[in-house]
């Protein structure tokens, strides 16, 4: 369907919503959900495999990376289920300290897609670099194992 949803942080960072745009996108059309409230989620990530959405977020701790979040729902506008962090390897506990921005589908391979995240370097901005990571999948859901090199066959 090509309805057109608009994905942000609000409530001083507390709540992330998802809120569905007008065709023109001009407008919001009133249907929106609020996704896990007071849960100070921010850098929304999301993704569509089969059926399923997958959001992948960050806590805010400010500059200073955190454990990533990641939430599942069979409908964009919920309901939304919590899942343990997807990362997995040395510093998955600070998402290799990164924070989400970005999930890309890859084209032309169904069902691939990359974790795209930014790390700051709130010192020194200009040497902010960003980890790309390949996104697998355990038990139907999106799991991101630390690689400092891959590629795509």
């Amino acid at each position: 369907d090509s309805t057109a949803y608009h994905i942000y942080s609000s409530e001083e960072n507390l709540t992330l919503h998802i809120a569905e745009l007008t065709p023109d996108y001009k407008d919001y059309t009133g249907k929106y959900v609020r996704i896990f409230p007071g849960g100070h989620n921010e850098a929304p990530a999301i993704f569509k495999k089969d059926s399923m959405y997958y959001l992948i977020t960050s806590g805010c701790t400010g500059w200073d990376p955190n454990a990533a979040r990641l939430f599942s729902a069979k409908h964009i506008l919920g309901p939304w289920t919590a899942h343990a962090n997807p990362c997995r390897g040395e510093d998955a506990d600070l998402t290799f300290h990164s924070q989400s921005t970005f999930i890309l589908p890859i084209a032309g391979k169904e069902d691939r897609f990359i974790f795209m995240a930014d790390r700051w370097m709130p010192k020194t901005p200009d040497k902010a670099t960003y980890i790309w990571l390949p996104i697998e999948f355990e038990n139907d859901l999106p799991v991101l194992n630390w690689k400092s090199e891959w590629r795509y066959e």
